[in-house]
């Protein structure tokens, strides 16, 4: 499987490759320092994992998952153990703490090969457009349809829901919410924004081959352009 290493600590980067180069099916096609070369290296090679370290200048691991449209299979590395319950909010496969051990890296491999091979089954299940699910901000509590749920979007660590004239957030990252919902009614339109499929009115072209979409609420969403790919995928025959 191919890897990325994302830590902005050379030598980290040295150790954790030195582990990992003894492993037969383990091939670390790139290294990054930060999270833009991440990106850029995630959207290159698309590898099938990224170890990837917490706490960098700039911008953090969680901010470089926000980023990406694809997201792969995730084991965070870090010195710290206070992001662990963030981490798996991410729908993170697992946590190392530095200094990395052999065989705690060997059994946190062997959940990626088993999740790759489709044996290792999503921690809870998706929820439908007719699922009912609890709504908590602050002192107001709903319990809301998903059919009725119009976009979700992100505001820094939490997704702000949109459902009749109310937007709560609640503390839970757009990632995690995208691993939850049914993909065939809930689209990732772009890196801020799932929007619910049965709430579109009407769909324009845009700038650089990418899209629009109208909701009934009158909202209006820009599709990135790999998105508006997918997008088409979806809605054709």
């Amino acid at each position: 499987m191919k890897a990325i290493l994302v830590d902005d600590t050379k030598l980290a980067r040295q150790e954790l490759g030195y582990l990992l180069k003894g492993i037969a099916d383990i091939d670390v096609v790139a290294e990054a320092a930060n999270v833009d070369e991440a990106k850029t290296l995630i959207e290159e090679h698309r590898p099938d994992l990224i170890f990837l370290d917490i706490q960098m200048p700039g911008k953090d691991g969680f901010a470089l998952l926000e980023e990406l449209d694809e997201v792969p299979e995730v084991i965070f590395v870090t010195a710290y153990n206070e992001y662990a319950m963030k981490a798996f909010d991410f729908n993170a496969l697992d946590y190392l703490q530095k200094p990395v051990k052999a065989e705690r890296l060997a059994r946190a491999l062997n959940k990626v090969r088993d999740r790759l091979a489709g044996k290792l089954a999503p921690e809870k299940e998706r929820l439908t457009e007719s699922s009912q699910v609890f709504v908590k901000d602050g002192e107001h509590c709903w319990f809301v349809e998903l059919k009725n749920i119009r976009i979700f979007e992100i505001y820094d660590n939490y997704t702000k829901i949109y459902f009749e004239d109310q937007t709560p957030m609640i503390p839970r990252t757009l990632n995690y919410m995208e691993k939850r919902l049914d993909p065939q009614v809930f689209f990732r339109a772009n890196r801020q924004q799932i929007i619910n499929l049965k709430w579109i009115d009407k769909v324009e072209p845009w700038f650089s081959g990418s899209i629009r979409i109208h909701l009934r609420d009158d909202s209006i969403v820009e599709v990135s352009r790999r998105q508006t790919l997918k997008f088409k995928e979806l809605m054709s025959f």
